[in-house]
């Protein structure tokens, strides 16, 4: 039976009889749907380094572009996935979300065969890449009412750092399958060095970059299956409890959907150049963001069917200090990871693998530098320690206290934004970049490592704070507005890059991170705090 309508998981002993074989059975089909959905969203911090490799005329700045796109549009479509669940179901919204992943791989696939593919197609391919990054919302809140809070830490961490693992699974499998034609069509040349996590590939090698788009449809078929036949919708009065038939649940999810992508799409268009095909009206970026959050928030209480009534009731949220006050803490933590995952493979082939000379008394930054690291080779480590460490910050933060986590690997991360800035302004301004790349690696690791734990120890934090009704609601909402870091620190560095200070967008990271361990301080360590350490 797919719908179940008693369920107490604070209760030991239904928990112990009943609640544990099926909250872990959801949780286990939930990571892997999880996974592919980050593997679909970031996908294109990979794809673009290969298409700089293979030639494909376009420049540095709008590829950077391409995973601007689908990192503004993947965290907007979390904002309506964040009130999925009480509306539309458990089983029902991972299975339809999961499935729509297969528009964008797929289409994916067939762009790539084609160097003369027109930029606004890929411009629109990144766009639905944004579905992937929507469900991270809707996942993290379903398997939030499933657990006891006692197990939440545990339970969350594992679900959204191995779900993380789809940015590292990503970033080792694509490289890996460009190299074999096994999804037909033809092959290109390499222009330049590529790579996988065991070696280079030189130029002139044979490659299939299509592959990239094709291969997740392998995992997504079988996922969407398993996922309608395994997976359940808890109808208990403080989950879904008006919950309709699957058809009805599907449609409300696309009218929400669409209410994010117009938003996003809107905000776009005011962002980007003409040339880019935007307006070319020059919005600040922090200005798009305010302004695409607001109208996706109101556009959807609008919206018929009883969806804009049941949105007012889960928009309580919004009237609760500490909504805000951890959606900036989490934006620290999961913002930065995602953000520095998307940007980091074209940060290092960009910082690293081209020389920085002067020619007539001007810096330069065109020229290849064949003794550079290979970006597919390194970018996949750092994604992968910071997923990897997730769990493990949720266990700690059982332990000790989400708060107190969150402040120590606050000040980590000041300290290795710092060392990070520092080294990447050395090797913009060095013909041998190559000789920085190891404590610049090294510090970013550290960085990565930081953003996991606090990861972690803010949705630990989360669990504590709220009732189990506004609990799944916030983590949606939470992870939403920190997924805009996937659009955030990838245009900052494309925009540093263009200006040749790329060592600026550290510096003012690092500024962020102090702001966000004051706000820590004050409402969860300082003595007379409304929740002490949760």
């Amino acid at each position: 039976m797919s719908d179940i309508n008693k369920w107490d998981v604070e209760d030991p002993k239904f928990w112990e009889e009943e609640g544990k074989k099926i909250a872990y059975r959801n949780l286990w089909i939930s990571i892997p749907s999880l996974l592919t959905g980050f593997a679909v969203w970031l996908y294109w911090g990979i794809i673009t380094v290969q298409m700089l490799n293979l030639g494909f005329p376009f420049a540095k700045s709008e590829l950077f572009t391409l995973m601007a796109i689908a990192g503004l549009t993947g965290a907007t479509l979390r904002i309506p996935s964040s009130f999925f669940i009480r509306l539309c179901g458990g089983r029902n919204t991972i299975v339809f979300t999961t499935s729509l992943l297969m528009i964008p791989a797929i289409g994916a696939g067939i762009a790539l065969q084609d160097q003369t593919t027109p930029l606004w197609v890929f411009q629109l391919l990144a766009l639905l890449s944004g579905f992937g990054g929507g469900n991270f919302a809707s996942s993290m809140s379903n398997i939030s009412f499933f657990f006891p809070k006692k197990q939440q830490g545990l339970a969350l961490g594992l679900n959204a750092g191995l779900g993380n693992f789809g940015v590292t699974t990503m970033q080792i499998l694509v490289p890996l399958v460009m190299t074999f034609g096994i999804f037909g069509g033809e092959s290109m040349i390499l222009q330049s060095t590529s790579g996988t996590l065991i070696g280079k590939i030189p130029a002139g090698t044979e490659t299939w970059i299509q592959n990239a788009g094709f291969v997740w449809a392998l995992f997504l078929v079988p996922l969407a299956f398993i996922g309608w036949f395994r997976m359940n919708n808890l109808k208990a009065s403080h989950v879904s409890p008006d919950l309709g038939s699957p058809i009805g649940a599907i449609a409300k999810i696309v009218m929400m959907l669409a209410i994010g992508f117009s938003t996003a799409l809107f905000g776009l268009w005011l962002l980007l150049p003409e040339a880019a095909n935007g307006s070319g009206f020059g919005v600040p970026k922090e200005i798009v963001l305010v302004i695409v959050v607001v109208l996706t928030v109101f556009a959807l209480k609008f919206l018929p069917g009883g969806i804009g009534e049941s949105l007012t009731h889960q928009y309580k949220i919004f009237d609760n200090k500490h909504t805000w006050a951890m959606s900036i803490i989490y934006t620290m933590t999961f913002g930065s990871f995602i953000g520095y995952s998307a940007a980091f493979a074209l940060a290092i082939k960009v910082i690293f693998g081209y020389q920085h000379i002067m020619v007539d008394g001007i810096m330069t930054h065109e020229t290849i530098n064949n003794n550079g690291p290979s970006a597919l080779m390194y970018a996949w480590m750092g994604p992968f320690i910071g997923a990897l460490i997730r769990p493990l910050g949720g266990w700690i933060s059982d332990k000790m206290g989400g708060a107190k986590v969150t402040q120590i690997v606050s000040f980590v991360m000041v300290g290795s934004a710092l060392g990070v800035a520092y080294y990447m302004k050395a090797a913009y301004s060095s013909a041998t970049p190559e000789e920085f790349f190891v404590p610049f690696f090294v510090l970013f690791l550290l960085l990565f490592a930081a953003t996991g734990i606090g990861n972690g120890s803010t949705f630990r934090t989360i669990a504590i704070v709220f009732n189990k009704e506004q609990a799944g609601p916030v983590l949606g909402w939470t992870s939403a507005i920190a997924a805009y870091g996937a659009f955030y620190i990838p245009k900052v560095f494309g925009e540093q890059i263009k200006a040749t200070t790329p060592e600026n967008a550290l510096y003012g990271f690092a500024i962020f991170y102090g702001v966000c361990i004051i706000i820590n301080w004050w409402f969860y360590l300082r003595k007379g705090a409304e929740f002490q350490n949760p």
